[in-house]
């Protein structure tokens, strides 16, 4: 089953999407937004499910379905947890600070808690106040999740993942270093993230979801080049399991909780943090990796964070080509 939130109003108008991507069908006679089908997933879930199914054999008629239209599946979330759970990233951006990284972030998830009242749609331009910022993609999964106990294990938790869908985790990354030096953590670097079109029921993910790890290529391009297509399901040192379970270790999680992957990185098969496409790579998800490798093979960083104008797709395909979320298709806007 996959859902999407229309413009309307602060929370969207919740509808289903056919699995093909071109069809709607208004929700609204069983939850009029999807925050709340979340707050009562389990009553309302099978009435969302027959409507998914009546509009797939045209026992219904739909509308076309388009992304341009769409908020964020959640346009506004009670809690956004975002991780960083494929460690080759982490380790890769502080050293493009030149900060050490602790040997405990392989084995303790690393998460910080973002802004979430105004996240962006999947077509809604990237604001931009100043170039110098340093603005950057980040190409993420995440899921959502009903509620979640306090204390649950990550085996327990996987149970509680009701839905995925993709991320742009926009980074301002010049204004990182000095705010992480404050030692209070992420703010003005961290602006509004958007969302793909629509999230997706783990069982129309297939045998490509496993629980808690989504094992197909991500893909992100930059004006039409593509930047990277690391698989989600590879090097992801915490799984989403493990990351619900630290998150909800000394709270519980509300419905509607978004928890993310943090970007997703692959390292080479020599062991060595990755190569770019051009290289034989499956490159990267966004520019600060690449400016790290470039630094480490000439001395220096050459490409550019993104400029006005720049436009950044980022999708994944089954294995057949076709969309599973639609596509995060913005331009970076003054």
């Amino acid at each position: 089953m996959k859902l999407a939130s229309i413009k309307e109003g602060r929370d969207g108008r919740l509808v289903v999407v056919s699995d093909d991507l071109t069809m709607q069908a208004s929700a609204g006679a069983i939850a009029p937004t999807l925050q709340s089908a979340l707050e009562n997933w389990e009553r309302l879930a099978p009435a969302l499910q027959k409507l998914s199914e009546d509009l797939a054999s045209d026992k219904i008629k739909g509308e076309a379905f388009e992304p341009a239209q769409c908020a964020a599946p959640l346009p506004r979330s009670f809690q956004w947890v975002d991780g960083s759970a494929y460690v080759n990233h982490v380790e890769l951006v502080r050293k493009a600070r030149g900060a050490q990284m602790p040997d405990s972030f392989w084995t303790d998830p690393l998460v910080y808690q973002g802004g979430s009242d105004s996240f962006l749609g999947p077509q809604d331009p990237i604001p931009l106040g100043s170039e110098d910022w340093g603005c950057d993609c980040e190409a993420e999964i995440a899921v959502i999740v009903d509620d979640v106990p306090m204390g649950v294990d990550a085996i327990r938790a996987r149970e509680h993942i009701k839905l995925i869908l993709l991320v742009n985790d926009v980074s301002l990354r010049n204004l990182i270093p000095a705010e992480l030096a404050k030692g209070f953590g992420f703010f003005q670097s961290k602006p509004s993230s958007a969302f793909s079109p629509v999230a997706v029921t783990p069982d129309a993910l297939g045998s490509a979801w496993d629980g808690a790890k989504l094992h197909f290529p991500l893909l992100t391009k930059i004006n039409d080049e593509m930047l990277g297509a690391p698989n989600a399901g590879v090097d992801m040192t915490f799984d989403f399991g493990q990351l619900i379970a630290h998150a909800a270790k000394t709270r519980k999680l509300c419905a509607g909780t978004i928890v993310g992957s943090g970007t997703v990185s692959n390292r080479g098969p020599d062991g060595t943090p990755g190569r770019a496409i051009a290289d034989g790579g499956v490159g990267y998800s966004c520019i600060a990796e690449v400016r790290t490798i470039e630094t480490i093979h000439t001395g220096q960083a050459e490409t550019s964070f993104l400029k006005y104008g720049d436009r950044v797709r980022i999708e994944m395909l089954n294995n057949d080509g076709d969309s599973i979320f639609g596509r995060i298709d913005q331009v970076v806007s003054r």
